[in-house]
């Protein structure tokens, strides 16, 4: 299991830092400084090394013998999740943050997430905006990405988009020790580990939020775990959605389902939730070399088909697949105009 190493005081600290580090000595010093320098200092580091062969653990040991409040477990190679969920156990703290060891806390991101957490006490995580850098690994879709998480601050606009795309950016959460633990803290699968957590902890009722401020700046690189690793594929993206969706009781039995967008494309990412049982009532497209065709016996209907005036029992709930950031905004502004409200009748899916 490995040692742990570093010194542990009788006092728990307010906040416990859970970073996981693998073979990261080229990144680790700048991420470490950036903690020291903290604002608020009452924390302790638990640092969870998962066989790195670089150099990394050394580095963190020597920097434990000058700062106690760095606790290091090297062990070998067991996985992110494994890692996590070890490191959690560790935590001593009520409020634990999460950091990855190429990423840079900016010096206020512990006090601003603390006072958040003060000033919302019904919150059980906290995130922030984030800067990412270097400006060249950024491409259309990144940029796009950080638009909407930077704007997505609301715990109401969290839970109506929690099914669009990972409303946090994991190494700028603080969370709710004891709420993460007992809904089961990381699960490791076929996902990406974070998304799958705030998507459990939307659906057992807890809220969500996110600093305004920039609190962390996010390192890109093209051998990040996020781009190369298969649990981070869009496919699997669309299965852990069509998972949780499927759980959602907003899909009840009783409600009309229709799906939006009748696309090639379109169609290949509501595979996933079909596969699951759940088959539209209608598809909505506004091409209209579509409309009046049909899918699997299934009509193909403008988005007049969806006024109010036309559904005399329980208003349809529609699932918005359409990928083109642009036509979101039309889709939402057009079914707002029929006053479908967003989060009750209709989802934006990612």
């Amino acid at each position: 299991m490995g040692q742990v190493l570093g010194h542990r005081t009788d006092t728990a600290p307010a906040v416990s830092i859970l970073m996981a580090t693998r073979d990261a000595v080229g990144t680790l010093d700048e991420c470490l400084e950036s903690i020291s320098a903290q604002t608020f200092g009452d924390f302790e580091l638990i640092v969870m090394d998962d066989g790195s062969v670089d150099g990394t653990p050394e580095r963190v040991a020597l920097r434990g013998k000058t700062d106690p409040r760095i606790r290091l477990r090297a062990a070998r190679r067991r996985g992110l999740v494994n890692a996590l969920n070890e490191g959690l156990a560790l935590c001593r703290a009520p409020i634990v943050a999460r950091m990855d060891a190429d990423d840079r806390m900016r010096p206020r991101r512990l006090e601003c997430q603390l006072e958040f957490f003060e000033a919302n006490p019904g919150l059980d995580a906290v995130g922030s905006r984030v800067c990412a850098f270097p400006r060249r690994m950024l491409g259309k879709g990144m940029r796009e990405y950080l638009r909407w998480q930077n704007a997505c601050l609301a715990p109401d606009e969290i839970v109506h988009d929690i099914y669009l795309e990972s409303p946090l950016t994991q190494p700028s959460v603080c969370f709710r020790r004891d709420v993460v633990r007992a809904l089961g803290g990381y699960r490791d699968g076929d996902f990406p580990e974070d998304y799958e957590l705030w998507l459990r902890l939307v659906h057992a009722g807890r809220r969500l939020g996110k600093c305004p401020e920039v609190l962390l700046d996010w390192r890109q690189r093209e051998n990040s775990y996020f781009r190369t690793d298969p649990r981070f594929s869009r496919d699997a993206f669309d299965r852990l959605r069509a998972r949780y969706l499927a759980q959602d009781p907003r899909l009840g039995p009783g409600r009309p389902l229709v799906f939006w967008g009748a696309g090639r494309v379109t169609r290949k990412r509501c595979r996933r939730l079909t596969e699951l049982g759940y088959l539209p009532d209608a598809w909505v497209d506004v091409d209209p070399k579509k409309i009046g065709n049909h899918i699997q016996g299934v009509p193909v209907v403008s988005p007049e088909w969806l006024r109010p005036s036309r559904h005399r029992g329980a208003r349809p709930l529609v699932l918005a697949y359409v990928a083109n950031h642009g036509a979101r905004g039309l889709i939402a502004r057009r079914l707002d105009g029929f006053s479908y409200r967003r989060g009750v009748d209709y989802l934006m899916i990612g």
